[in-house]
């Protein structure tokens, strides 16, 4: 006994009814044996006649065939197959044994055929034979079409719409009349279905792609075995969510089948959340549009061109170097298998280049040839058609174009048959008469459409069936290049949305590329050694500050430290603290604080640099304004400066303190600053990695962060130039109430010029974190130094070299007044001036001599020239300036010049 028998034994001798009720063709079991039609038989393979008389049920799988005795032949299906629900396929359509009508009787009905031989697609070169040879086996049937026989009428349309405008109108001006167009190309199947329905044609096309033939309105007759184009969208979709990716970009040759493809894909990936960021077409040359691609960083790359477009493509690839590793090239699955290595003199890139350029892309390509490898209606297996049309080609293959759409061109023929059968009535016995057809038939052309509308068969491409726009219905296949030749990764079906994986994918780099540079985001942080070196400095300026403030208060009972306004001076201190206290928060950046604690940090900046200047600055300002104000009065307002409050000058700092406070706040409320990222260009790493170093650098900012730096630094500023200006005025003025004014005018200078070069330095340097903090803190530091040592580190060595430790109630104990110092500081003034008006005194003196002698030089010449007057009674000598005076004396407060 036969293996098969033995291994389907249980099933095959259960008998009929056990395990429960069954009905005739359906079972779980399998299928129950048929009988033959009349004057026929049935063939079962791999089993003998006493085997089948033993047996009730087939397994499923297993298949049938009809044979007809002596010269009849078999009408209806041939092959039947046993289905997983109990039933055999094809139950609807009998099967019958009919005697077989010559040829010689059967009349002749006309296909006209636009092959493209050449051209953007040459897909004629295989399809052409498929279309023969499915000719031969439908007018080999005579359950098909009995009383007719298809012939075919072709021209070659190079693929170009113009060619396929003259050979269309010598098919239609020329007898015999064409019961249906099939066009190839979509280009020449947009120009044929749009002209065919002036002449109630059927158009039916074996590999047109273009989303737009779906238009029924516009190609109302139209219909195809080629799936659209469209159906390729949802398995890159699919993919494209498979392996991740969110970005992809675009380019297509400028052709309407590409153009609506893209804008089918634009709005699926859409839906799924997908960016399409960079979309590029040519028309002729695409050198451009791949350096653009190369330039906009495009990785997950869809291209949408013809075969020959392919090549020129991939030539500029391979010198943009826009493959390998990083990059993912989806393209269409209906070029010859070696269409990178066709000669073509329109390129200037070797075989070598451009296998290197492809290697590792992808191609989604509508499933053409049946995977399942069941018989078909003509009764061949999708490999015994490959087998058959690749013995009648004329060369190999792979170097032939459109060999893989050479099914769909094989089962337009049969699909066209079975509509003309349908049409007809099987045989002429109904229906309508195809000879009485003409382009004025409109009945016709409308049982023919309705016959097509309704196919529904096995063909050597699957299953052939059309949808409501006359496109087919099929699944996809993804292939991947490895190594030079396609492997099947995956099947996709879209209306089940169903991914069938081989886990047979290979990448160059081991895994998938990412879809765009992978961006790692780098802090910019401030340089530690410059932030720890200035913070010491900055240190060390407190303790300064503490020590100025504890020797200005320890020492407030002295006079001298008495006349310079101490209290002022301690605000200065304290403001020179807070001001230098700054700089710890001016360094804190995202490397010692997290994001929540950075706004915490931003205020601290502002407040206490905001203070800092106020306390600091306003003292000294408010010193040298009533220095000003009190001794540039006129001589009648002179008692002022007799008299200076203290609390007017606390007053006018406090008034300066209390602006800053509240812009401060008001600025805090309504605007408070935050933390704020600045991104800079990319940077390449050094390695040879897929990814790029994006730069950030934190900042604290508001929305109107210019709006509130304009206010806070144009007041700030005039306050400086106000300062400098007050302390050019006031440097000749002597006053014992402010006895350090000149010193606070120095400090004035130095704050004033930092802070008007540093605020706009540091705001031009905003984006070099270490120049920034650099100017800045420095220059806090500089200035807040430069102010105490100008202020107090005078009165520190005037109180240790003179030792005036003394309150001013001391040394008035001891001088019985408390002017006497004042006095002789007085009395050492005009001792002064008195030197200097000697001196003066005695040039004139000089001057005197001189005129004299000149004076008597002249008479002595004139008394020889003319006889002597007579004596004049003043005495005889000339008027003359009086005589200059002997000598200076002053006794106490007043000058007095005596004469000879």
């Amino acid at each position: 006994m036969p293996l098969l028998l033995l291994l389907l034994a249980p099933l095959f001798l259960r008998p009929p009814g056990a395990g429960g009720a069954q009905t005739p063709n359906a079972t779980s079991e399998g299928c129950q044996i048929i009988h033959p039609p009349w004057e026929g038989g049935i063939r079962y393979r791999g089993l003998t006649r006493d085997q089948v008389k033993a047996i009730n049920f087939l397994p499923v799988d297993y298949e049938i065939e009809y044979v007809c005795r002596g010269e009849r032949e078999v009408v209806g299906p041939k092959v039947r197959k046993c289905l997983a629900n109990g039933s055999w396929t094809d139950m609807d359509t009998p099967s019958r044994c009919v005697n077989r009508t010559p040829h010689s009787e059967r009349r002749a009905v006309y296909i006209g055929a636009l092959f493209p031989m050449s051209g953007g697609w040459p897909g004629g070169q295989a399809c052409q034979p498929a279309v023969e040879m499915a000719l031969e086996d439908v007018n080999s049937r005579r359950d098909i079409l009995p009383d007719y026989e298809l012939k075919l009428i072709h021209h070659d349309s190079k693929c170009d719409p113009g060619q396929a405008t003259k050979y269309l109108y010598e098919l239609l001006y020329n007898d015999p009349i064409k019961i249906i167009l099939m066009p190839g190309c979509s280009s020449v199947s947009t120009l044929v279905a749009e002209a065919a329905r002036m002449w109630n044609l059927i158009v039916l096309s074996y590999g047109s792609s273009s989303p737009a033939l779906s238009n029924r309105q516009r190609f109302p007759t139209f219909f195809r075995t080629h799936p659209s184009a469209t159906l390729h969208n949802p398995t890159r979709v699919k993919l494209f969510e498979k392996w991740g990716w969110k970005k992809i970009a675009t380019i297509q040759q400028t052709t309407e089948v590409f153009t609506s493809t893209l804008d089918d894909l634009e709005e699926r990936v859409k839906e799924a959340g997908i960016e399409i960021t960079f979309r590029q077409s040519f028309f002729s040359d695409p050198a451009v549009p791949v350096k653009n691609l190369k330039r906009q960083d495009a990785r997950i790359i869809v291209g949408l061109f013809y075969e020959t477009e392919a090549r020129k493509v991939f030539c500029e690839v391979y010198k943009e170097r826009l493959f390998g590793k990083k990059y993912v090239w989806f393209l269409i699955g209906w070029y010859a298998d070696n269409w990178f290595k066709i000669y073509d003199p329109s390129i200037n890139c070797t075989v070598d280049e451009m296998t290197e350029a492809v290697e590792g892309h992808i191609t989604t390509e509508i499933v053409m040839l049946n995977p399942a490898n069941t018989r078909s209606i003509s009764n061949m297996t999708s490999q015994e058609f490959v087998e058959k049309l690749t013995k009648r080609l004329k060369r190999h293959p792979e170097e032939t174009g459109g060999f893989q759409e050479a099914p769909l061109a094989y089962d337009a023929i049969w699909a066209l048959a079975l509509a003309l059968n349908k049409t007809s009535g099987g045989g002429g016995r109904s229906g309508v008469r195809l000879e009485d057809f003409n382009y004025n038939n409109q009945t016709i052309t409308d049982q023919i459409y309705r016959a097509m509308n309704s196919s529904s068969f096995e063909g050597v491409s699957g299953h052939v069936v059309f949808d409501a726009s006359g496109s087919r219905m099929a699944w996809t296949l993804i292939e991947q290049l490895q190594g030079g030749s396609y492997k099947k990764i995956g099947y996709y079906d879209s209306t089940k949305d169903d991914l069938s994986w081989s886990k047979t994918d290979k990448w160059i780099g081991g895994s998938p590329p990412a879809d765009q540079t992978l961006v790692i985001k780098t802090f910019r942080f401030l340089s530690q050694k410059l932030f720890i070196s200035v913070s010491v400095l900055s240190s060390l300026g407190i303790v300064l500050a503490v020590v100025c403030l504890s020797f200005n208060i320890y020492n407030s009972h002295v006079r001298y430290i008495q006349n310079s306004q101490p209290n002022l001076n301690n605000l200065t201190a304290v403001g020179c603290s807070l001001a230098l206290a700054a700089v710890f928060p001016l360094g804190l950046d995202g490397y010692h604080i997290g994001r929540n604690q950075f706004p915490f940090v931003c205020q601290a900046r502002l407040w206490l640099l905001g203070l800092g200047f106020s306390l600091g600055y306003g003292s000294m300002f408010t010193k040298i304004w009533w220095v000003h104000t009190v001794f540039t009065k006129k001589e009648e307002k002179k008692e002022w400066r007799k008299t200076l409050e203290p609390w007017k000058l606390y007053a006018t700092v406090g008034l300066l303190v209390g602006m800053d406070v509240l812009t401060l706040a008001i600025w805090q409320i309504v605007d408070p600053l935050h933390r704020t990222i600045e991104t800079f260009a990319k940077e390449e790493p050094k390695e040879d990695i897929d990814v790029s170093i994006l730069p950030q650098l934190e900042h604290c900012s508001s929305r109107k962060m210019n709006t509130w730096l304009g206010i806070f630094y144009g007041y700030k500023g005039l306050l400086l130039l106000l300062g400098i200006f007050l302390a050019y005025e006031t440097k000749s003025v002597s006053t014992e109430k402010i006895n350090d004014h000149r010193a606070v005018g120095m400090a004035i200078y130095n704050v004033a010029v930092l802070c008007l070069i540093t605020a706009p330095v540091t705001m031009i340097l905003s984006s070099q974190q270490d120049a920034a903090f650099a100017f800045a803190s420095l220059a806090i530091v500089f200035s807040s130094y430069i102010t105490l040592v100008v202020l107090f580190v005078p009165k520190m060595r005037r109180l240790i070299t003179r030792g005036e430790w003394q309150s001013e109630a001391q040394d008035t104990m001891k001088t019985g007044s408390s002017t006497n110092n004042n006095e002789e500081e007085k009395s050492r003034l005009l001792e002064k001036e008195n030197r200097e008006l000697e001196k003066i005194i005695a040039e004139k003196e000089e001057r005197v001599s001189e005129l004299r002698h000149q004076l008597q030089s002249r008479q002595q010449l004139r008394s020889r020239r003319h006889p002597p007057t007579p004596p004049d009674p003043s005495g005889g000598l000339p008027r003359g300036p009086p005589e200059p005076p002997d000598r200076l004396s002053c006794d106490g407060s007043r000058v007095h010049l005596l004469y000879k």
